[in-house]
């Protein structure tokens, strides 16, 4: 195990805030705000939003992102129309990390287990998802390395870890990583023929720049504290100490309650504090 833990952050509402204060000021813990999500609130006013996550936010000193857009779209949009959809959206996103003062936003992956199943069925299969991906984001990509900003990659549905770090290398931008959710990978392992947590750690290379941890049983996307699912913890940790440079690690559960517990564990094992 790692003799330097690292320090653990966590992804939560605006709301929930203020009832984690304390023990996200205490280490200057990375934080991501997770209410910025949703076509309602980005056509509303998410500013009066930003600006209560600014005034709970005030003196802290930990990194902060938020999770970007992504319900109802895939970035790999081959129509056009709803290219300028999926842009418009996530150019509002980087509108709130603007406002927020973040520096990293999360976005989905396009791949799925229908990709990964039948990339050897369809010749250039992979080659348009990169192509399409390219086309939507290309805007994107060109503010958020004017602003300062990294786009981060997360694995939702995909099987091959290889398939999101070859897309992501494809940008050669330093605003363009990745991101690992170790619930998901523990989906497509148990559910998918995917490999293990720890080999998505290892293939993502000096290309991982954030994490969302979450507990699994590798049959649903459960949330659940660090414990209570089926992730084997240790490898995970191990192959995260080897990174030379430590990406994000970010409690991402259902319910935040749970935090205490997932950090109890995490300091029973030596894991992170």
């Amino acid at each position: 195990m790692p003799s330097d833990p690292p320090v653990i952050g966590a992804c939560l509402p605006v709301h929930r805030l203020a009832d984690f204060r304390d023990w996200l000021f205490e280490a200057d813990r990375d934080v991501e705000l997770q209410s910025f999500e949703t076509a309602e609130v980005l056509d509303g006013d998410w500013r009066a939003l930003a600006g209560e996550a600014r005034r709970l936010l005030d003196g802290h000193e930990g990194r902060r992102g938020i999770h970007g857009p992504f319900r109802g779209f895939a970035i790999d949009a081959p129509d056009p129309e709803i290219r300028r959809l999926v842009e418009r959206r996530l150019m509002q996103g980087l509108d709130v990390c603007a406002a927020v003062g973040a520096d990293h936003m999360v976005i989905h992956s396009p791949y799925t287990a229908w990709d990964h199943a039948n990339f050897g069925d369809q010749p250039g299969a992979r080659a348009r998802i990169v192509e399409d991906v390219h086309a939507t984001l290309a805007a994107v990509v060109r503010r958020a390395e004017a602003q300062g900003v990294t786009l981060v990659v997360e694995n939702v549905a995909d099987v091959d870890p290889g398939e999101r770090r070859r897309l992501v290398e494809s940008f050669g931008s330093e605003r363009v990583k990745l991101s690992l959710d170790t619930g998901h990978a523990q989906y497509a392992h148990a559910s998918c023929g995917a490999p293990p947590v720890d080999y998505f750690v290892e293939d993502a290379g000096a290309a991982l720049a954030h994490v969302h941890l979450q507990d699994a049983d590798g049959h649903a996307d459960r949330h659940w504290p660090i414990g209570e699912g089926t992730i084997r913890w240790e490898p995970v940790f191990r192959a995260l100490a080897r990174r030379a440079e430590r990406p994000r690690l970010l409690l991402e559960l259902r319910d935040p309650d749970g935090i205490p517990a997932a950090m109890e564990t995490l300091r029973s094992r030596g894991l992170g504090r």
